[in-house]
């Protein structure tokens, strides 16, 4: 569904990408990972005709994102990091709004609107000005905006950014939902958690480069199933093992502090890069601290 050749980006004298080169299944649920800076936002901006790439090529469902650019356009669509949606219209407005942009007959425009309001459960909230919505809500409608036209292909780019657990979790069941009607999603994320909850496969890219491709688990089980973490100064070591039983002998002839937690994505990219994919901190379910 999504093809990748050799894709370059440069800006002036830095260089975004460094001939990529990735392809994505139909139907698939597909994460992005990479540090701020990695490249990450670039690709999806060349993918949806919003930047050109300096050399190399890419399709979406056949169609080739430069030479046939139209059709490639109308296979996807795109929730943005920043919600970008017109504050001083209703709901039912910015949908009728992208509608009219992509040509959608009103009697099948409507329809569409009303058919995706109650699919996000937003059908009580047609008249209300986007301003008065909470931002969990207005991260729903941004999904259905882009959903509107039935692209094949749904690119979400930090879709939960600066939302609370809770109804970042609401939207995963959201995204979840999508997939399973068939739709291709490309996801990237800076919440690894979110990556391992959702995805079939992760690209891990970092300074333009894609440096690896797999399901999480497969990434993850390279290293084994269990970390110990141990403070040493201002830094943290961590220490892998395939069980939890050696996890602990090895911490039973340790001094110090220690945290037993489970393997994680992040690790996986600690280990190719020697960088974490998000300077906050990341989560650490079920550590136990010794």
């Amino acid at each position: 569904m999504i093809k990748i050749e050799r894709l370059t980006k440069r800006y002036g004298k830095k260089i975004a990408l460094r001939g990529i080169d990735l392809e994505v299944k139909e139907g698939e649920l597909f994460a992005y990972l990479g540090p701020n800076g990695a490249g990450k936002t670039t690709t999806i901006r060349i993918l949806t005709g919003l930047t050109r790439p300096t050399s190399g090529s890419a399709w979406l469902n056949g169609f080739h994102i430069e030479k046939d650019s139209i059709n490639a356009k109308r296979q996807c669509g795109l929730v943005p990091q920043t919600i970008n949606l017109d504050s001083e219209l209703t709901v039912f407005e910015n949908l009728n709004l992208h509608g009219i942009l992509f040509q959608i007959p009103l009697n099948e425009r409507k329809r569409r609107i009303f058919e995706l309001l109650e699919y996000i459960g937003m059908e009580n909230m047609v008249n209300i000005q986007v301003s008065k919505l909470s931002g969990g809500l207005k991260r729903r409608l941004t999904i259905a905006r882009a959903l509107l036209h039935f692209p094949k292909i749904l690119f979400l780019d930090e879709p939960t950014v600066g939302l609370d657990a809770s109804i970042r979790r609401k939207i995963w069941a959201l995204i979840k939902k999508i997939q399973q009607e068939g739709t291709t999603i490309f996801l990237t994320t800076h919440y690894i958690e979110e990556a391992e909850f959702l995805a079939e496969r992760v690209a891990f890219i970092d300074d333009g480069r894609i440096v690896a491709v797999d399901s999480p688990q497969a990434l993850m089980s390279r290293l084994g199933q269990w970390a110990v973490d141990t403070i040493q100064g201002d830094s943290i070591k961590t220490t892998y093992f395939k069980t939890k039983e050696e996890a602990k002998r090895f911490i039973s002839f340790q001094n110090g502090s220690f945290s037993l937690r489970r393997v994680n994505l992040e690790d996986a990219f600690l280990q190719l890069t020697g960088k974490r994919v998000n300077r906050l901190k990341s989560y650490n379910k079920n550590q136990e601290k010794f």
